[in-house]
């Protein structure tokens, strides 16, 4: 999903804003959290993840096409680390899977025979 993409979707789930006004929203939390990390601060997102800013040290490299050392500076690079709540989504097991296929069977079974 792409931020114009998500946008779309809470608009059309939210149909009382303007599609605009999701925009300035989603601008103004994302840009949030970025002026958040640009100070180096950590940001919580309950249920979903943390980020945070982590120093990557100076080193040495090599430019692949040449081959010839390259002196890499340090920097600060942000990192994203999923919530258990998150990774319990994303890798639920398949007997709680198979149990909701069976729900959704059921329900429009149920749908159906009506």
């Amino acid at each position: 999903m792409i931020k114009s993409e998500l946008i779309q979707r809470l608009a059309e789930q939210n149909p009382h804003l303007y599609q605009r006004d999701v925009e300035k929203i989603v601008n103004a939390i994302l840009g949030s959290i970025g002026d958040a990390l640009a100070q180096g601060d950590r940001v919580e997102l309950r249920g979903f993840g943390t980020f945070a800013v982590k120093s990557r040290g100076a080193r040495t490299g090599r430019n692949p096409k040449t081959g010839d050392l390259v002196t890499v500076a340090e920097k600060a690079v942000p990192v994203f680390k999923a919530s258990k709540e998150m990774r319990r989504r994303l890798n639920a097991s398949p007997t709680q899977s198979k149990r909701k296929v069976e729900a959704a069977t059921a329900n429009i079974n149920g749908l159906v025979d009506a």
